[in-house]
């Protein structure tokens, strides 16, 4: 099968992870002459992580956090949080020591 083809297939399975990291996997793999096992279990393995990148990405969005605010403009009151350590804590003045 030509890499064309092997991409193609990828592409249509949707293992976009391996789709990415073919050329690299390969290239290692004839370089330091991988089994095929080897191989396969590279191409795996940069599937998940992309699947597992592409799942935090998707959590990140749908989580709808709250942006980020600087110390100055956070509201402590009615908090259980400890204000004066916090505000010392933003300093960085706790790493000379």
């Amino acid at each position: 099968m030509e890499r064309s083809q092997v991409l193609d297939a990828m592409g249509q399975l949707k293992l976009y992870g391996m789709r990415t990291a073919y050329d690299e996997i390969i290239t290692t793999a004839i370089k330091r002459q991988y089994e095929p096992q080897q191989i396969i279990g590279d191409l795996l393995a940069a599937e998940i992580s992309e699947k597992q990148a592409r799942a935090i990405k998707y959590q990140m969005t749908i989580a709808t956090l709250p942006l980020a605010k600087e110390i100055k403009e956070l509201d402590f009151e009615g908090t259980p949080v400890n204000e004066t350590l916090i505000r010392d804590l933003a300093t960085g003045d706790f790493l000379d020591h």
